[in-house]
């Protein structure tokens, strides 16, 4: 018997997402300014109001305030009427020192003998069912809300969205995981009171999605997946009626509250660690990364159709504690999981700075991660300019998403004989 299975996504506007943006842009300014730098940030954003809070170890200082104030505009948050504004809101920063008790575990003489900066169990995933290898119902939602967020830039084709917006995506499988068609697609987007009649607003809204951006989303995906769109789909345009009062004004956001958009949609597993406003030497981050690295050149080179890789850490100590592998029963070799699990461990140096290292992730790569998933985007070279007046202006070139590149899948090809 077939069975449903369903993701969500958020869009760069929802009040989680505002927090892990300014949490991530902080970030990379202090890798900017000083590439050493230990970050643990928190954001909280509410109705006219933004608190920092967390701890940091470096050499530089930054106007945090305004870097906040910068990442809420570019998101959109610009208009009074929004009861949240860069421009307008109040920024508390309650940054303070890390706790030398935690820093005696990470940093020692040597870098290559970095502790882990935490304890933990990290997963990643990969499957064959998308060219990048990310579970589908994920893969269009987020494309749902990208797409979404460039018509609401654009502002010709659809001139009333706000910034906040969520999606959701049911996929029909066979007993055999194969995806038959999409059933159902939610989309809740904010927007303008722009008729004195709500029914004929909501009809509207609901027309425009299904009209002008569901096409779009549909022309950019691959033709197999396109088969997958019907005329029998339901769709939820907005089904809790209208939507003006959005953002933070209408909820509270925290950094790391949307860690299942993040990661894989629900597929898999998760390890409970948010990934945002933290430095790589913690292993929330650096070894989720890592893992879906592992997992993704595994599927990559055939040694199976789904992959999933659990690491795990404890705080202060080099080497992992533990690798785990599921193939969950579509392995192309002849090895058992624990087998698989042990070539890994060959193969890939988990050692929180070889991580670090083979990821280059102690440069400024963050802010692009915190909006529409961490996984699954393309690998690429782009310029960043930071500029502070403390610091002056540092213009670099940095590899984004370095965990999506297929750098090992010959080595794997050659380590499993395939």
């Amino acid at each position: 018997m077939a069975y449903l299975f369903t993701s969500e996504s958020v869009s760069e506007g929802h009040p989680d997402k505002v927090a892990d943006q300014i949490s991530d842009a902080l970030l990379d300014h202090f890798l900017a300014f000083d590439p050493e730098s230990k970050v643990a940030c928190e954001t909280l954003v509410t109705t006219g109001q933004v608190v920092l809070a967390g701890e940091v170890k470096s050499h530089t200082y930054l106007d945090v305030q305004n870097i906040a104030r910068e990442v809420i505009n570019k998101i959109g948050y610009t208009k009074g009427e929004y009861q949240f504004s860069g421009d307008s809101c109040g920024v508390i920063s309650l940054i303070h020192e890390q706790s030398q008790d935690i820093n005696q575990g990470v940093d020692r003489g040597s870098k290559e003998e970095q502790g882990a900066g935490d304890q933990g169990m990290m997963f990643g995933y990969a499957t064959k069912e998308t060219n990048n290898y990310m579970p589908l119902a994920l893969d269009i939602s987020h494309k749902i809300l990208h797409i979404l967020a460039e018509l609401r830039r654009e502002g010709k084709e659809i001139k009333y969205l706000r910034p906040d917006a969520k999606a959701q995506v049911t996929i029909e499988y066979s007993d055999d995981n194969v995806p038959q068609r999409i059933d159902t697609i939610v989309v809740s987007t904010q927007h303008d009171a722009f008729d004195s009649n709500d029914e004929a607003m909501l009809a509207k809204i609901k027309s425009d999605i299904i009209s002008i951006l569901m096409p779009k989303v549909k022309s950019q995906l691959p033709e197999e997946i396109q088969q997958l769109f019907d005329d029998q789909i339901t769709y939820h345009i907005n089904p809790t009626g209208k939507f003006v009062i959005g953002g933070p004004h209408g909820d509270t956001g925290l950094t790391g509250r949307k860690i299942i958009v993040d990661t894989y949609g629900g597929k898999g597993a998760h390890g409970g660690g948010a990934f945002s406003g933290k430095d790589p030497s913690k292993v929330d981050r650096s070894a989720a990364y890592a893992a879906r690295h592992i997992a993704k050149n595994l599927v990559a080179a055939g040694v199976a159709d789904e992959i999933l890789v659990q690491v795990s850490y404890a705080i202060g100590v080099v080497e992992p504690t533990s690798i785990f592998v599921e193939t969950y029963g579509t392995s192309n070799v002849n090895l058992s999981d624990g087998e698989i699990a042990r070539k890994v461990r060959q193969l890939f140096d988990l050692r929180p700075f070889a991580v670090e290292e083979r990821l280059k992730l102690r440069n400024p790569i963050y802010l692009e991660t915190a909006a529409y998933g961490h996984m699954g985007k393309e690998s690429k070279k782009v310029v960043k300019v930071f500029e502070s007046p403390y610091n002056g202006r540092v213009e670099m070139e940095v590899e984004l998403f370095t965990w999506e590149k297929l750098d090992m899948v010959q080595e794997v090809k050659v380590a499993f004989g395939l």
